[in-house]
């Protein structure tokens, strides 16, 4: 893409326009990574766009492209920075943290676009990650983005996050210290993939025993310290034994009815969609998200989310 300007070096009309639409989709999976929520994502994006127009005298030479996530990332600084402080033990204090489908991740990676757009089909967007971003503030995270998933130079991150290489340089260190407590200790390297046979095979076991209602077999792949989290409830359930409780009366005589599950792919993860037919209702409707992520040869950890998220994942409204 070219990068026209004025006789004053600001970008022309048309050149924001085209850089906004052509790389709006890598924007909004910038905007997912830094904050953990599509929506927020989705208004910080509209946000960019707002700002690029206004201050199109705030170029200074470099591709829109670089400008345009500049502006983002500030955009996405200042959303954290509003957010109330504490600190995050599990991906139950990120009440906000959201699901992000994969047909959106791979439109942004097609093959037909720029090669410097590949970046979403290398580098992970999986739960723990993201989870272990939150904890970083908001200076670092955009640091240490900018570095291990954007691929900039110390320069070019000094610029994205404005401030200083040496300043930049800092805050990724104490970002790689700090992501290092955070993510699970198997986890040296972050690359995404497809999920593998044997992912596969344990989601279908996993559709498969809720569909009978057998807690047992629900629970026969998972690694004793299984962990259980419901954003945007603040519910943690932690182990085997208290996860085993949970489905033991969700599955009991006091049910809430009969389950079908389909499966669905979310931060390049499986996920299954689950749609509850309750007592007397003649149809199955939507009602929780499971992404799992998986350690070893075991489910390691069960996020659940609302059914919000079904038409983007492209499950159907209901099922009869």
């Amino acid at each position: 893409m070219s990068d026209a300007t004025d006789s004053t070096g600001v970008p022309d009309a048309s050149v924001v326009e085209t850089a906004l639409t052509e790389h709006r989709r890598e924007l909004h999976v910038h905007c997912y990574r830094m904050l953990a929520s599509y929506d927020e994502a989705e208004d910080a994006v509209q946000e960019t766009a707002l700002r690029a127009w206004r201050s199109r005298d705030t170029f200074e030479g470099e591709h829109v492209r670089a400008w345009l996530y500049r502006i983002a990332t500030n955009v996405c600084i200042d959303r954290a920075r509003a957010r109330a402080r504490r600190p995050l033990v599990s991906n139950a204090d990120i009440t906000w943290l959201t699901p992000y489908p994969d047909g959106e991740l791979d439109a942004v990676a097609s093959p037909d676009l720029e090669p410097d757009q590949a970046y979403v089909a290398r580098e992970t967007i999986e739960l723990a990650f993201l989870a272990a971003l939150q904890a970083l503030p908001p200076r670092q995270r955009a640091a240490l983005l900018g570095r291990e998933v954007l691929g900039l130079s110390a320069a070019e991150t000094a610029r994205l996050v404005g401030t200083t290489v040496a300043a930049a340089n800092s805050a990724l260190q104490r970002a790689r210290e700090t992501m290092r407590t955070h993510l699970p200790s198997h986890r040296n390297e972050w690359q995404a993939r497809e999920p593998s046979p044997h992912e596969k095979q344990l989601l279908a076991d996993f559709i498969d025993a809720h569909e009978r209602q057998d807690a047992v077999a629900a629970l026969a792949a998972a690694t004793a310290d299984l962990r259980v989290t419901m954003p945007p409830f603040p519910w943690l359930y932690d182990g085997i034994d208290t996860v085993r409780a949970l489905l033991d009366r969700s599955f009991g005589p006091d049910s809430d009815g009969d389950w079908r599950l389909l499966p669905a792919a979310a931060n390049r993860m499986p996920a299954a969609g689950s749609y509850l037919r309750r007592p007397g209702d003649t149809i199955f409707r939507p009602y929780k998200l499971d992404v799992i992520r998986v350690e070893g040869d075991r489910i390691a950890e069960i996020t659940t989310f609302g059914p919000r998220m079904f038409p983007a994942l492209g499950l159907p409204e209901v099922l009869a």
